[in-house]
């Protein structure tokens, strides 16, 4: 691991990496976010003699992530950030919405020192426990010069958050960077760097301020899509929708419809794709606004910001 004297910040929010269960062959009956963020810590001896600092921000299974949660973790953040002698973040979530997360942080914060998500597929009591060697590697990578921005480390590579899409159910190998590829492997304890690190501008945390956040919601193209669950939505008071399309983001003409009359009623659209793979691409007659590379989750974290913005 890379020397250093500056200070790593473990926040920990939960999620399977501090989940037990009862059997150390169980990996779908255990119950998420358990321990707490000293005891992750506790549980990879490396760790003792670096200067880390921990604080508990959340203790859900991050299926149950909140905008409240991700308001409050982005202010910590934010907070240890502005401090000079923080070197780097790292933090503990669940990996059912750790590429929306991490997403979220990008783009609020861009920060110009490493933060750094990490997760696991098995919970802290298995055999294959994938959690303290997540940890250790995160901390390495929080610890290396010249790494910023919002990173994903599992399984040895480290990704990008914009990059970063969970793409197995099961596998502890669960996470990947798709086209792009990871930027950097962790390789017994050295970073082998690949490409650049994130870069962008910072939206600033003061946008997730508002107490109420907009309505947006995620729709599905498929065989027999209609516009049912769109013009529901719409009624509802939803202001942004996401449709996950078929191929290129293509969608069956009844529920195209209803998103240009969602659209024409004020809603705003983006088009991505369902398929886990490759970016969409704006046509020459393009009605509803392409979402590029963006996954359909990134998209609807990219609605919310936007919508954040506007008065309420």
């Amino acid at each position: 691991m890379q020397k250093t004297s500056s200070i790593v910040v473990v926040l920990g929010t939960g999620g399977t990496i501090a989940g037990t269960a009862a059997d150390a062959g169980d990996h779908l009956g255990y119950t998420a976010a358990q321990l707490g963020v000293d005891a992750l810590l506790r549980s990879v001896p490396a760790l003792a003699k670096l200067p880390i600092e921990s604080e508990q921000v959340a203790q859900i299974d991050s299926k149950d992530m909140e905008f409240a949660v991700w308001r409050r973790l982005a202010e910590r953040v934010a907070q240890h950030l502005s401090r000079p002698e923080v070197g780097g973040i790292v933090i503990t979530h669940g990996t059912d919405t750790l590429e929306e997360t991490a997403y979220l942080l990008q783009r609020v914060l861009a920060p110009a020192k490493p933060v750094v998500l990490t997760a696991a597929m098995r919970p802290a009591t298995s055999l294959q426990a994938d959690g303290p060697q997540n940890l250790l590697d995160a901390v390495h990578v929080a610890c290396h010069p010249g790494a910023h921005g919002v990173l994903a480390v599992l399984a040895g590579a480290v990704h990008g958050a914009v990059d970063v899409r969970k793409v197995h159910t099961y596998r502890i190998d669960a996470f990947s960077s798709g086209d792009a590829g990871p930027l950097a492997y962790v390789e017994a304890g050295r970073l082998r760097v690949l490409r650049a690190w994130p870069r962008g501008d910072a939206v600033g945390v003061a946008r997730l301020a508002r107490a109420v956040w907009p309505r947006v919601d995620i729709v599905l193209s498929c065989a027999g899509a209609d516009g049912t669950a769109v013009d529901a939505l719409a009624a509802s008071g939803a202001r942004g929708l996401v449709v996950a399309g078929t191929g290129n983001g293509s969608l069956h003409h009844s529920l195209e419809a209803a998103l240009l009359r969602a659209r024409d009623g004020g809603v705003r659209v983006l088009r991505c794709s369902r398929v886990a793979a490759g970016p969409v691409f704006a046509k020459p007659d393009e009605q509803l606004t392409a979402g590029g590379e963006l996954s359909p989750v990134q998209a609807r974290v990219e609605l919310l910001l936007q919508l954040l913005a506007e008065p309420g």
